[in-house]
């Protein structure tokens, strides 16, 4: 069971050195509120420690006041809301803009490493139909032989970004680059060593801009495109890759978010492409809902092939997470459909995760 610790540990050891760079609340920005009280809820808030009705009427406050806002040393929490030049107050920090410094007020400049994805370790990731034998429409990526695979095995996951060129068309625009990688461990499976089964690896670049627009009540705060590459780095049998132009439409009000996602595959020969028909199987788009509610996010992303007929086809996977203590979190996932990872994109199945987040999507 050592290898099981270290297997756990070092991912939390890992993300908690991050965590002195990523801060999906911009922690950083509290250091410019002048007034102390002011300057207290706002650590309050991005460390989670907001839980009690006066904790939540001073987060309030600081929305209303924009002090989550850099450079807003002179804006305190009793600043009024407009000042004598009649100019208008700050847009309040909403949960994208939180993540993606849309408001030109939220501006943090470049490199400054940030959270993307959720983070977490899941001890327990079972499942009742493993994928013992892959296989693709290439024959150099059919296996032959079946493997021996235990349902239950281990599945963690560390996201990062940072934005490497802010105002790419003058004050417009901002270029973000991300990277995230997911293992499946088959830390129980001692009969084959403990192998990992699948890590995927996916770097990423999107150009983000930040938008106003109403649409059913609706507030639209995000467009953006990029490129996405996501692959596991094995040799055939069992290479998996394929890479993708990818467009986010951000929407949000009260609490909620949604992102619409569509994407286009870059084409590749059939003699070097790992899964020809991955798009008729993990799909053409996905929509994603989060939803923050007493300190508890809850999430749901949806794909489909946007077909009909034999190629309906797609997957969901809901997560749950709440806190523990301090930034520590409880996390649990369930996934069904197909392509829970790269290696089992056209294998159907349902999955149950249990385990400790450190890091959420807001």
């Amino acid at each position: 069971m050592n290898a099981f610790f270290a297997g756990i540990v070092i991912p939390f050891a890992a993300s908690s050195a991050f965590a002195q760079g990523i801060d999906p609340r911009d922690i950083r920005a509290c250091t410019d509120v002048g007034n102390d009280a002011a300057r207290l809820a706002c650590y309050d808030r991005a460390t989670h420690r907001d839980d009690t009705a006066a904790q939540r009427d001073a987060d309030r406050t600081l929305r209303e006041t924009g002090v989550f806002a850099p450079g807003a040393a002179a804006r305190t929490a009793a600043a009024p809301a407009s000042d004598a030049s009649g100019a208008k107050p700050l847009h309040p920090r909403d949960l994208l803009d939180s993540r993606w410094e849309l408001d030109p007020s939220s501006k943090l400049g470049t490199y400054n490493l940030r959270s993307y994805k959720p983070v977490y370790v899941m001890p327990v990731f079972a499942t009742s139909r493993q994928n013992s034998q892959p296989y693709s429409p290439n024959p150099n990526n059919a296996v032959k032989d079946a493997g021996h695979l235990d349902n239950v095995e281990a599945k963690f996951q560390l996201s990062l970004k940072t934005k490497v060129w802010q105002g790419v068309f003058g004050e417009e625009g901002d270029l973000w680059v991300g990277y995230t990688q997911s293992s499946r461990w088959q830390v129980y499976n001692s009969k084959t060593s403990r192998p990992f089964r699948e890590t995927d690896y996916e770097p990423e670049a999107m150009l983000m801009f930040g938008t106003h627009y109403d649409v059913f009540g609706w507030d639209g705060r995000l467009l953006s495109i990029g490129f996405n590459h996501q692959s596991n780095g094995r040799s055939d049998p069992y290479s998996r890759s394929w890479n993708r132009i990818v467009a986010d439409l951000g929407f949000e009000r009260d609490g909620w978010t949604v992102m619409l996602r569509p994407w286009w595959r870059v084409p590749e020969k059939f003699k070097d492409d790992n899964n020809p028909d991955i798009l008729d199987y993990v799909g053409r788009g996905e929509m994603q809902v989060v939803h923050s509610w007493n300190s508890q996010e809850f999430a749901l992303t949806l794909r489909h092939t946007l077909r009909f007929g034999d190629k309906n086809r797609g997957s969901a996977r809901l997560s749950w997470s709440f806190p523990i203590s301090g930034n520590l979190r409880g996390y649990v996932e369930a996934f069904s459909g197909y392509g829970e990872s790269l290696i089992d994109y056209n294998h159907e199945a349902t999955y149950l995760g249990v385990g400790l987040s450190l890091l959420d999507w807001y």
